[in-house]
C-alpha cells in the first residue's frame, strides 16, 4: 500500500463504502475447501468501477462481483497532450481499499478531494481531435448473453468526459464538428463486450488455444475491435502487461443473440455471435471488393454455438477430496460452427453520382496476378484452416451484365490461384445463381443449399468439446460402447465462404442454411437429437430462423441502412401477406440512405476507426511470388485433436472462477429477473403454453392443411349450383350445402381427435329446422 501511495501519488475517500452499493466492501467469508497449492486458478475478473474526478486526476476503483478484490489506477488530468496512466497490479481487500480511498482523500483535499462518486462499467479508450483528450466511458450496459458462466453485455450508452480539467480549445468550431462526426457512429447500438470471455475469438480458439496471445501486446483478436484505434494510439508507450488491465474494454461491431430451446425439460442455449471486421469497413456503394491489403469489405464472421446447461461454467467440478482427484473435466456439452462472409475480393467500384437505385458495376482495376486476392485467401488460410468452400451466389445471366460481370472475373481469379496450390488443399469453389433458381421456379433452393451445407461441413468439421455422446450407442440398439465410437473431441479447421454482390439477403438466407443444418449435427453431437435432420416448421428451426432475421436485419443497417429485403421466406416461397409492400419500403430506404447519408457515414466510421492515422503510418504491403502466392504454414494442420484435446484440459484446470459472477451469492435477486430464466426460448413463441412443454419442439407443424384446396372447390360448386335469392335459400338448398360440405370433408373415426375438432369448428352442424327459422 505504501508503494502504491508513492508510486502513484494517490492522495480517498470514505465515500467509496457508500458507492458500492451492490455489495459491502468487506472480504467474502466463504471458506469453502480449497483445492492443492499445486492446482493454480485465476482469479475471478472485474466488473464493476467506481470514478472519482478532481481537478488534478481521475481514480478508478476496479471491483470483482463478489467484492473481494480491488485495484486502483490514476489517469493525470493536468497534461494537454498525452494521456498519462498510472496502475497499480496490486490486489487489494475491501479493507485495505477502504484506508487506501480514505488517504487519498485526505491528500486531495487541496483540490477538493476525490469528489463525488459514480458507477461506471468500464471505458471504451481515448480519443483526440484538435487538442485535448476525451475519455469515453461505458455508462450502461445490459446483458444480452451467457456462456461458461461469463454474462456478455450489449453497450447501452456511453459518454466523453474531457481528460485535461482545463480543456484549451484553439478551434472550437472544427474541435465540435469532430465531435458530431465522432457521435454519428453510435456506440449504444451493436457495440458488445464482455469482462472475463474474450469475445473477439471464436470458441474453440478460447478454449483450444488460450496461450495464443502470449508474447504479444493485445489480449485479443484487434481485427473485430473496434474501439482498437482508441486504445492504440493513446496507450503506445504503454508496457504490454499493462494492456491487460480490466478497465479497458474492447468492443466488437455486430450482432449477439441468444435464445433457449426446451427439449422435454433439458435446456439447451442457442448463440450467434457476428463480429464485424473494423478493415476496410464502411457504406455500402463507398466499400466495395478489396483493398490493398487484402482486406474485404462487410467483412462478418458468424459463429453458431449450441451448448446444453448442465454446468454452468466449461468444465464439470473435480471428484473431490474423497478420491483425492483435483483435476477437473472438460465439459462435453459446447459446440460452435463458423462460418464467413465477405465482398467478392477483386478491385471493384459503383459509381453513385448517378440517382440511380442500381449504380452499374465497374471493375476498377484488372490484376492477371490478383494479388489483392491471394493476400485476402492466405489471410483466411492463417485464420481458420484448409479447407475453404467459396460460395458465390451472384447472377449468371442478366439482360444488361451488372453482377455477370465479376462472376467471370471471380471464377478466373479463383481458377488462378487454385492452380498453384496443393491438391489436397485447393479451395471448392461453387458459383450459383441462386436468384435465378428462384425465379425460375425449377428447383427447390433450400434444399439445394442444405445439399451443399452438408458437403462443406463434412469437409470442415465443427467443434465439440468432447466425445460422442453414449447416447448413440441406444439409439443403434447398442447398449456398449462400440469401438468405432468417437472418443476424441471434434475441430473445425476451414470454413465455408459466403457471398453475393452484397453480401446481405442471399448470403444470409445461404447462412442461415448452413446455420440449420449445422444445428442438426451439433445437438446430434450433444445427444439431443437422435437424426441431425431438422424438419422445418419446428419450434427449433423457426427459433433459429428468428435469431437469423435478426443477424441478417442487423448487418444490412449497418452496411445499407436498411433491413433485408429478401428474408429465407423468400425463397421457401413463403412470403408473408405484406412481405411486397414491406420490400418496397426497404429499397426505398436503402436508397435514400445509399444516395445521401453514406458520405457523412463513411466519414464518421474513417474518424471512429482512425482509418487516416493508421494508413499514414503503415507502410504498403510487400508484393509477394506470383506463383507461391501463400505461405506453407499457413496451409498446415491448424487444430490438431491432439495439441486442442491438451490444451483444453489444460485451459479448464487453470480456468478462473468467473461463474462467480453469475450467482453471484452475496446479492438477492428474483428469479424474475435472472437472465436465463427471462431467456427467449421455445415456449414463449406465439401461441405457446405451459402444456408444450411435455411437446418436442423438433415436430414440424403443417402450416399448409390440405383440406384448404378441397374445401374451397366444394364452396364454389356450392356457389354455382344454388345462386342466392333476395329473400334467403330454399330448404333443399340449405340441406344440399350441408351435404356438399360433408362429401368434401376428410372423415375421422376419433371424435376426440384434433382432425375431428377442427372439423366441428370450422363447419358447426346446425339443424335445418333451425336455419329455417332464422331465415324467415
Amino acid at each position: 500500500m505504501d508503494r502504491l501511495v508513492s508510486q502513484l501519488d494517490l492522495p480517498s475517500s470514505s465515500t467509496f463504502s457508500a458507492a458500492v452499493s451492490q455489495g459491502k466492501t468487506t472480504e467474502s467469508p466463504d471458506r469453502s475447501i480449497q483445492p492443492p497449492a499445486n492446482l493454480i486458478h485465476k482469479l475471478s475478473a472485474f466488473n464493476k468501477f467506481i470514478l472519482y474526478e478532481n481537478k488534478l486526476r481521475f481514480y478508478i476503483v476496479a471491483s470483482n462481483a463478489s467484492d473481494s478484490r480491488h485495484r486502483i489506477v490514476k489517469i493525470d488530468r493536468t497534461s494537454q497532450t498525452d494521456v498519462v496512466i498510472v496502475e497499480d497490479d496490486t490486489d487489494y481487500s475491501g479493507k485495505q481499499m477502504s484506508n487506501m480511498l480514505k488517504m487519498l482523500e485526505d491528500g486531495n483535499k487541496g483540490s477538493g478531494g476525490l469528489g463525488k462518486a459514480r458507477v461506471i462499467f468500464g471505458i471504451a479508450g481515448f480519443v483526440k481531435f484538435t487538442a485535448g483528450w476525451y475519455m469515453i466511458i461505458v455508462s450502461k450496459r445490459s446483458v444480452v448473453a451467457l456462456l461458461g458462466g461469463h454474462y456478455l453485455y450489449h453497450c447501452e450508452n456511453t459518454e466523453m468526459m474531457p481528460v485535461p480539467s482545463n480543456h484549451k480549445i484553439e478551434r472550437p468550431a472544427e474541435e465540435q464538428r469532430l465531435v458530431n462526426m465522432f457521435k454519428q457512429v453510435d456506440m449504444s447500438k451493436n457495440f458488445y463486450f464482455s469482462y472475463s470471455y474474450d469475445i473477439t475469438s471464436t470458441l474453440q480458439n478460447n478454449l483450444t488455444k488460450p496461450e495464443r496471445f502470449n508474447g504479444t501486446k493485445w489480449p485479443f483478436n484487434d481485427r473485430y475491435v473496434w474501439n482498437f484505434h482508441m486504445i492504440a494510439v493513446p496507450l503506445k508507450d504503454f508496457p504490454a502487461t499493462g494492456v491487460r488491465c480490466p478497465w479497458l474494454l474492447p468492443l466488437i461491431h455486430g450482432h449477439v443473440d441468444q435464445a433457449k430451446l426446451t427439449v422435454l425439460g433439458r435446456v439447451v442455449f442457442v448463440t450467434l455471435i457476428a463480429r464485424r471486421s473494423r478493415h476496410y469497413a464502411g457504406a455500402r456503394y463507398l466499400t466495395r471488393g478489396v483493398n490493398e491489403e487484402g482486406n474485404v469489405a462487410n467483412e462478418v464472421e458468424t459463429e453458431q454455438i449450441v451448448s446444453e446447461a448442465l454446468t454452468t461454467p466449461f468444465y464439470f467440478p473435480p471428484a473431490g477430496p474423497s478420491t483425492g482427484e483435483y483435476q477437473r473435466r472438460p465439459s462435453p456439452q459446447y459446440t460452435s460452427y463458423v462460418q464467413y462472409r465477405g465482398s467478392i475480393p477483386i478491385y471493384w467500384t459503383q459509381e453513385t453520382t448517378s440517382m440511380t437505385p442500381r449504380p452499374p458495376i465497374e471493375i476498377s482495376v484488372v490484376d492477371p496476378f490478383y494479388v489483392a486476392a491471394s493476400r485476402h485467401f492466405d489471410d483466411l488460410f492463417a485464420r481458420y484452416g484448409a479447407p475453404i468452400t467459396v460460395l458465390n451466389l451472384i447472377k449468371r445471366r442478366e439482360p444488361q451484365p451488372r453482377e455477370s460481370k465479376l462472376l467471370d472475373e471471380y471464377t478466373q481469379c479463383v481458377k488462378y490461384l487454385n492452380q498453384f496450390l496443393p491438391d489436397e488443399y485447393k479451395m471448392v469453389y461453387r458459383a450459383w445463381d441462386m436468384s435465378r433458381a428462384y425465379k425460375e421456379k425449377t428447383q427447390d433452393v433450400i434444399s439445394y443449399l442444405e445439399d451443399i451445407a452438408e458437403v462443406s461441413i463434412q469437409m470442415t468439421g465443427f467443434f465439440h468439446s468432447g466425445a460422442e455422446p453414449l447416447a448413440h450407442c441406444f439409439y443403434n440398439n447398442n447398449f456398449e460402447e462400440n469401438e468405432h465410437s468417437r472418443r476424441s473431441i471434434l475441430l473445425q479447421n476451414g470454413v465455408c465462404r459466403t457471398n453475393c454482390v452484397d453480401c446481405l439477403d442471399r448470403t444470409n438466407a445461404a447462412q442461415f442454411v448452413f446455420g440449420k443444418r449445422a444445428m442438426g449435427h451439433q445437438l446430434y453431437a450433444l445427444g439431443v437429437v437422435a437424426s441431425p435432420n431438422l424438419p422445418f416448421d419446428s419450434d427449433a428451426v423457426n427459433m433459429l430462423t428468428e435469431m437469423y432475421h435478426d443477424h441478417g436485419d442487423t448487418i444490412a443497417l449497418q452496411y445499407t441502412g436498411s433491413a433485408l429485403v429478401n428474408r429465407v421466406e423468400t425463397y421457401r416461397r413463403m412470403p408473408h401477406w405484406n412481405s411486397h409492400s414491406r420490400d418496397i419500403i426497404e429499397n426505398i430506404r436503402r436508397f435514400y440512405a445509399n444516395s445521401l447519408l453514406d458520405a457523412d457515414k463513411q466519414a464518421a466510421i474513417n474518424l471512429f476507426l482512425g482509418v487516416t492515422a493508421e494508413r499514414n503510418s503503415v507502410l504498403p504491403p510487400k508484393r509477394g511470388q506470383y506463383q507461391k502466392w501463400y505461405q506453407e504454414r499457413h496451409l498446415q494442420v491448424l487444430y490438431n485433436v491432439m495439441e486442442c484435446s491438451l490444451a483444453l484440459c489444460d485451459f479448464v484446470n487453470v480456468g478462473g472462477e468467473f461463474w462467480a459472477e453469475y450467482y453471484r451469492p452475496l446479492l438477492f435477486t428474483s428469479l424474475g429477473k435472472h437472465f436465463a430464466y427471462s431467456m427467449n426460448s421455445t415456449l414463449k413463441l406465439p401461441g405457446k403454453t405451459l402444456k408444450d412443454i411435455a411437446y418436442s419442439p423438433f415436430l414440424p407443424h403443417s402450416t399448409h392443411p390440405t383440406h384448404h384446396p378441397r374445401l374451397m372447390a366444394g364452396v364454389r360448386r356450392w356457389i354455382g349450383t344454388y345462386p342466392s335469392s333476395q329473400h334467403g335459400f330454399s330448404k333443399k338448398a340449405l340441406t344440399s350445402k350441408q351435404e356438399v360440405l360433408k362429401s368434401n370433408l376428410p372423415s375421422t373415426d376419433d371424435p376426440r381427435s384434433s382432425a375431428a375438432l377442427a372439423k366441428r369448428l370450422l363447419h358447426p352442424d346446425v339443424p335445418v329446422e333451425e336455419q329455417t327459422e332464422y331465415l324467415k
